[in-house]
C-alpha cells in the first residue's frame, strides 16, 4: 500500500482523536490512571490479610485493572454510538435501572454486605444497579426537560411527574439502604431540572422541601443519626461511631504537606475502613500529603468545568439534551467527589460514597467511563456541528 493511501486510510481515526477536548481526555486519564496506583497502595495490606483474597496483595490491583479495561472498552463502543440514540433510549435505560434496583431487594438475589443489599452476584463480579442508575438518570432527567421545555413553569405537568418517579426510585433506593446514592440521584435530577429552567419559586420551594426531607430521615435512622453525632464530634468516641472519621483525620495529619511517601502509610494497614473504597482520600493524603490532595481536586475541578464548558456550548447550538447530559454528568461528578472528599476530610457526615474515577469497585468505574465516554461523543457532535461536518 502506498504512502498516500496509508494517510487516506487512516485519516478518520487521526480527524476524531484530534477533535476530542483535550484538558477533559487528560484530566479523566489522569484521575482514572492515578486511581490504579493509589487502590494498589491502600489494598496491600487488605488483599495480604484477607482469605478471600487468597492473601495475594494484588489482588484488588487485578480486579481494578480489569474494570478499567472493560470500562475504556464500553467507552470507545458507547464513544461510536450518536446522542440522539441516548436520547431515544433514555426511557428505556431509567425502567431497565428501576427494575434492577428492585431485583435487588428481593431476598436470595440480591447481595448483603454490611447491613447494606445493594449487589447483584454475576458470578466471578457483582453489579452495583445504583451505580448504573446515576448515568441513566442523567439520560432521563435530560430526556424529560428536553420534552418539557414548555411545562417547565407549570407544577403539575413539569415538576409532578419528574417528582413521582424520583420518590419511587429514592423509595427503592433507601430501602437497601443507599442513602449517598439517593442524594446524588436527586442532585442530578434537580440540576438538570434547574437548568432547564424550571420555575424560580418552585425550585425554591422543591429544595427546601428536599432539606427538611433529608433531616427528617436522618432523624428517624438511629445508624444515620449516629453517624451525625460521630461527625459532630468524633473523638468522644473513637473507638466507636467515630472510628472512620478520626483515623482519616489522623492520615490527613500525618501527611502534613508532601506526605510520608507512596506506599507508606500506616492507616491502611487495617486502622482505615475502606481505605481503597471511600477513603481512598485520605490514603492520598496521608502519602502524598496537602499537594497530593491539591492534584485531585484540581484535576476534578478541571474536568467538571470541561464538562460545564461542553453543555453551554452544545446548548448554544441548540443542542438541547446533549447540552443538559453534559452538564448533568458534571453535577453527577461533581457532587459526588465533594461528598466524598468531605466525608474524607470531616466536613461532611460519614457516607458510604466512593470518590469517582479513582475508588475501587467494577460498577462504578464501568458507569463513570461510559459518562465520559458520552460526554467526548457530545463535545465532537458539537464541533462537526460547528465545522459544517455531517455526523
Amino acid at each position: 500500500m502506498s504512502a498516500p493511501a496509508v494517510s487516506r486510510a487512516f485519516a478518520p481515526r487521526q480527524q476524531r482523536v484530534a477533535e476530542l477536548d483535550p484538558l477533559l481526555v487528560w484530566s479523566a486519564l489522569g484521575l482514572l490512571l492515578f486511581g490504579l496506583v493509589m487502590v494498589y497502595s491502600a489494598s496491600i495490606a487488605t488483599a495480604e490479610g484477607s482469605k478471600f483474597t487468597g492473601y495475594q496483595s494484588s489482588y484488588f490491583l487485578l480486579r481494578h485493572g480489569i474494570f478499567l479495561a472493560i470500562g475504556f472498552v464500553t467507552g470507545v463502543v458507547a464513544f461510536q454510538i450518536p446522542v440522539r440514540f441516548w436520547q431515544q433510549a433514555a426511557p428505556l435505560l431509567f425502567v431497565v435501572g428501576f427494575v434492577l434496583i428492585g431485583i435487588v431487594l428481593i431476598p436470595h438475589i440480591g447481595r448483603s454486605v454490611n447491613g447494606a443489599q445493594r449487589w447483584l452476584p454475576l458470578g466471578p463480579i457483582n453489579l452495583q444497579p445504583s451505580e448504573l442508575m446515576k448515568l441513566f438518570a442523567v439520560l432521563y432527567a435530560a430526556d424529560y426537560t428536553t420534552r418539557k421545555l414548555a411545562d417547565m413553569d407549570s407544577f403539575r405537568r413539569g415538576f409532578v411527574p419528574m417528582a413521582m418517579v424520583m420518590v419511587l426510585v429514592g423509595g427503592l433506593l433507601l430501602r437497601e439502604p443507599d442513602f449517598g446514592a439517593f442524594v446524588v440521584i436527586i442532585s442530578i435530577a434537580m440540576g438538570i431540572m434547574f437548568l432547564g429552567g424550571i420555575n424560580a419559586r418552585l425550585f425554591s420551594f422543591l429544595f427546601v422541601f428536599l432539606m427538611v426531607s433529608f433531616v427528617i430521615l436522618i432523624w428517624i435512622s438511629p445508624y444515620r443519626r449516629e453517624r451525625i453525632f460521630g461527625f459532630m464530634d468524633p473523638w468522644q468516641d473513637e473507638y466507636g461511631r467515630g472510628y472512620q472519621l478520626s483515623h482519616a483525620l489522623i492520615a490527613f495529619g500525618r501527611g502534613e504537606w508532601f506526605g510520608v511517601g507512596l506506599g507508606a502509610s500506616v492507616e491502611k494497614l487495617f486502622y482505615l475502613p475502606e481505605a481503597h473504597t471511600d477513603f481512598l482520600l485520605a490514603v492520598v493524603a496521608e502519602e502524598l500529603g496537602f499537594a497530593g490532595v491539591a492534584i485531585v481536586v484540581c484535576a476534578f475541578a478541571l474536568l467538571i468545568q470541561r464538562a460545564f464548558a461542553i453543555g453551554r456550548q452544545a446548548l448554544l447550538l441548540d443542542r438541547i439534551f446533549g447540552g443538559l447530559v453534559a452538564q448533568g454528568v458534571g453535577i453527577w461528578f461533581g457532587v459526588q467527589s465533594f461528598i466524598n472528599m468531605g466525608v474524607n476530610m470531616g466536613l461532611l457526615p460519614t457516607k458510604g460514597l466512593t470518590l469517582p474515577l479513582m475508588s475501587f469497585g467494577g460498577s462504578g468505574v464501568v458507569a463513570n467511563c461510559l459518562a465520559l465516554a458520552i460526554l467526548l461523543r457530545i463535545d465532537y457532535e458539537n464541533r462537526s456541528v460547528m465545522r459544517g461536518m455531517r455526523i
